[in-house]
């Protein structure tokens, strides 16, 4: 009966029991307060000057040396057209003509009132001549003699009037022959012969495909830097090679909307890759630096028109904002803010804030 009657006892003292220590333990837990997160992840590398060709690329264009549009001078039926496409002709080389049946018409009209007009003169001029003897002994007034002269002056400007017309006559008729006006390559024809064509019709094209030129613009900031007769080099789509080029001119002033300069060059050399129209990645060679501090560009963290990176310091991310200049495909050079042994954190950006604890994980090489 004994062994019966104390099981229950035991069993309720173990519950009141641990009754009071969960108490105690709940109690323990809530003055604790909440856990402190652990010290960040992240990688980081060592700042090491290096040496750094600087570079800058940017986009450019292939023009000819010069290229011109074919246009008439004045409208007309084409009766001669001389396009050949894709041909190299003279400076000279008769490439159309208008008809001038019309302007030879009035040529020859013009001729015919000339002739009798001098035929006219040169009886006026006698009768002047007679006239002048005649007023010498007073054998006519000097309204008589004057009405004489009057008339070889009269017939002497209608001369000058009728000259000045066959004059622009033939300037017309010039303007119907169309010139190639310096030697070059011609493009596609745009007509037939037989067509009837004004000044605002293109003939053709023709172009200088002997010397090419490069266009292209250079940031603000680098515009002081771009000389005349600097090398620059070049690639087109389609090949590898690189190309060179001189720097001939540059605008006067910068643009305003783009803010970049712009700059022609003439290109080194006549290569069959090289096309007018084509498209060119530019490269230009600022100088070299020695000394140059370089990072990846993924651990820079833009804040407006700042840009900051994290150093790792006493196991802190300290942030630091820097001024930077060139780039390449994965890294930018530190003109500010950064030293020589600094370690740059470069992963974790997105959860890091100013003076935030991190745990080093890995020491990445530099670039």
């Amino acid at each position: 009966m004994k062994s019966y009657t104390s099981f229950p006892i035991i069993v309720v003292l173990g519950v009141l029991l641990s009754a009071c220590g969960g108490k105690k333990n709940t109690n323990q837990s809530s003055q604790s307060g909440p856990q402190k997160q652990p010290p960040l992840s992240v990688e980081a590398m060592v700042v090491t000057a290096r040496e750094l060709n600087s570079d800058i690329e940017m986009p450019g264009s292939l023009l000819a040396n010069e290229s011109t549009e074919i246009h008439p001078e004045i409208s007309g039926r084409l009766v001669v057209l001389n396009v050949k496409e894709g041909a190299v002709v003279g400076k000279g080389t008769l490439l159309a003509k208008i008809y001038d049946g019309d302007q030879q018409a009035r040529l020859r009209s013009l001729d015919v009132q000339l002739k009798k007009s001098e035929v006219q003169l040169k009886i006026a001029q006698q009768s002047e001549n007679r006239s002048a003897q005649l007023l010498k002994i007073q054998g006519i007034s000097q309204q008589d003699y004057d009405l004489a002269l009057l008339q070889v002056n009269n017939i002497m400007a209608d001369m000058g009037i009728i000259k000045a017309q066959m004059d622009e006559v033939r300037a017309s008729m010039t303007k119907t022959n169309i010139h190639a006006p310096y030697s070059g390559k011609l493009g596609l024809k745009n007509i037939s012969p037989g067509s009837f064509v004004t000044p605002a019709t293109i003939i053709t094209t023709i172009s200088q495909v002997d010397q090419l030129k490069l266009q292209f613009n250079v940031p603000e900031k680098y515009a002081a830097l771009i000389k005349k007769g600097q090398a620059v080099d070049f690639k087109v789509d389609g090949s590898e090679k690189y190309f060179t080029a001189s720097v001939m001119a540059t605008e006067d002033a910068v643009e305003e909307n783009t803010r970049s300069l712009a700059v022609r060059a003439m290109v080194t050399g006549n290569d069959p890759d090289l096309v007018p129209g084509a498209f060119a990645r530019v490269k230009i060679v600022l100088g070299k630096n020695e000394n140059a501090l370089m990072i990846p560009t993924s651990s820079i963290v833009p804040q407006g028109r700042k840009k900051l990176i994290y150093l790792l310091r006493n196991n802190k991310a300290v942030s630091t904002e820097i001024t930077t200049g060139v780039r390449d495909s994965v890294s930018i050079e530190v003109l500010t803010g950064l030293s020589k042994g600094d370690t740059v954190i470069t992963t974790g950006l997105l959860f890091l804030k100013p003076n935030s604890d991190v745990r080093l994980s890995k020491v990445v090489s530099s670039q």
